[in-house]
């Protein structure tokens, strides 16, 4: 199965990134970009990728001490950016990313010593993907207009091990189904 580790925001962030998001989908060009839905919004901490069945119950244990290894800390949603020249608009984060960064770290070591076969290492680059293109677009618009953007700031009190199921029927903006297969509960040992 597809899986991710990832922070979901509760439902008072998401509200208010729905309705920021709604301002920046009335944009000029908007409907240029394939938006992200509402159910898709989280922070990935780690992407695993395809894991064989047998390889979950090892990672969800690992993630489970690796969560516990890491105290609870406060976020908020803020500003934006983008990669790749316009292939993907994000919303970025403030407070403690330097615990945020620390978690996926532990989420990414958690797999790699459950089994699952990792890619190259990557720097870490904390965000929540809002739209993407499928080629080359000027987003500087958006980002600008993210720049004034500060969501509600929350404790993170979990990680979570997601399921995503890419669209196969070929219609026209199908997003990704997301299932979240386990949560995990931040301990305070730090």
């Amino acid at each position: 199965m597809r899986l991710f580790a990832a922070v979901l925001p509760p439902e008072d962030v998401i509200a208010a990134l729905a309705a920021e998001t709604a301002v920046l989908r009335g944009l000029p060009g908007a409907d240029r970009l394939r938006w992200t839905g509402r159910p898709g919004w989280h922070l990935t901490l780690a992407f695993y990728g395809e894991v064989d069945d047998g390889l979950v119950p090892e990672l969800s244990a690992r993630l489970e001490r690796a969560a516990h290894r890491t105290g609870t800390f406060g976020l908020a949603l803020r500003g934006g950016g983008q990669f790749g020249h316009g292939r993907a608009l994000w919303t970025g984060v403030s407070g403690d990313v330097p615990a945020l960064r620390v978690l996926a770290g532990r989420a990414e070591s958690a797999a790699r010593r459950a089994g699952v076969p990792m890619g190259e290492h990557r720097r870490y680059k904390a965000h929540l993907t809002l739209a993407r293109g499928r080629e080359a677009y000027d987003v500087r618009p958006y980002v600008e207009a993210l720049d004034r953007f500060t969501g509600p700031a929350w404790t993170v009190t979990d990680l979570a091990l997601v399921r995503s199921r890419l669209p196969r029927s070929g219609v026209p903006g199908e997003q990704p189904r997301y299932e979240t297969v386990a949560r995990s509960p931040l301990g305070a040992s730090g």
